[in-house]
Order: C-alpha cells, then sequence, then structure tokens
C-alpha cells in the first residue's frame, strides 16, 4: 500500500505544481515529489532485499525512479537559479 502512496503521490505533486501559485509554490511541490521519490525508491529496495520482486525489476523500476529524481533535481535547481529562489 505505502508504495503506491508515495509512487503516485510524485505524479499528483508534479501536476499540482504546473498549477502553482507563484515559483516558490512550484519549487515546493517539486520537492515533496522529490521526497516521494526517494520513499518510493526506498519501498523497492525493501522488496527486492525481502523477494517481493524479482531483481530485474528492481532494476528496471530503480532505473525509473532515477531518470524522474535527476528531472525532478535539475526542474528544481533550475528555477531557483532562474527566479533567484
Amino acid at each position: 500500500n505505502q508504495i503506491l502512496k508515495s509512487g503516485t503521490s510524485i505524479g499528483a505533486n508534479i501536476r499540482e505544481a504546473n498549477y502553482a501559485q507563484s515559483k516558490a509554490d512550484f519549487v515546493s511541490k517539486l520537492q515533496i515529489a522529490l521526497k516521494e521519490c526517494y520513499e518510493t525508491e526506498y519501498w523497492l529496495e525493501l522488496f527486492e532485499k525481502t523477494k517481493i520482486i524479482d531483481n530485474a525489476l528492481y532494476n528496471e523500476l530503480k532505473n525509473d525512479c532515477g531518470k524522474i529524481r535527476r528531472i525532478l533535481i535539475a526542474s528544481i535547481n533550475t528555477t531557483k537559479e532562474n527566479y533567484n529562489l
């Protein structure tokens, strides 16, 4: 259940960021999405270590999470730099 919540929260917060009231609010929403991404990675690691998912699926999902994480970090940093936040 928890991985479902953290995994879907990433997209929900990115969607909210698109309708942010300010650039600071935009960054805040993306930071929440980033936090949820880290939590999702934690659950994936736990699932792989306890053999709930196999190594191949774990690697694929971990890769996807990593891509999302890097995009979020770049977006946060760019927005902060461009708007002096």
